[in-house]
């Protein structure tokens, strides 16, 4: 299960653990941070979304998933004024088929989050796109390392 921790600054963070930790609590519910490893924090969960990527929504009671007709609200982008639609969401209760949890931060420990859930640098290679990666790894293999690593240029000239 995926957790994104926010806090009070609004940076958030993402922490993964192989259990399923706050099965059972609902939107609203206050949990300690403890698991995850941030000793002393507790939290309070704001959302999530299922396997399926369908929101989790604080109307709903239970686990399940329902098609509900709403005016607006998670998982709602309308379009028109007074414009309806049937949407399908996740009830308001983390059971195992939630795949992600939002936390908001209300209670800090004697740590900060960024020492323990903060990434490293970020690699070139994970800000360039698919197509820049392709071109790249062709022109190593065709022997032209000096060109693969000259600057791209974006946009038309």
């Amino acid at each position: 299960m995926k957790y994104v921790v926010s806090t009070k600054s609004g940076k958030a963070y993402s922490a993964a653990s192989e259990d399923a930790l706050f099965v059972g609590k609902k939107i609203g519910d206050t949990v300690k941070l403890d698991e995850i490893g941030l000793t002393g924090f507790e939290a309070t969960v704001t959302g999530g979304s299922d396997k399926q990527g369908f929101p989790m929504n604080r109307s709903v009671s239970g686990g399940m998933r329902k098609k509900i007709f709403t005016t607006g609200g998670v998982g709602v982008k309308p379009t028109q004024k007074g414009e309806r639609n049937r949407v399908s969401i996740r009830g308001n209760t983390i059971s195992e088929e939630i795949s992600q949890v939002n936390l908001k931060i209300t209670k800090e420990g004697s740590i900060t989050v960024e020492s323990v859930l903060a990434k490293g640098e970020v690699a070139e290679e994970d800000t360039m796109t698919a197509k820049e990666r392709a071109v790249k790894k062709s022109l190593e293999e065709a022997g032209s390392a000096d060109l693969a690593d000259a600057p791209t240029k974006k946009g038309r000239h």
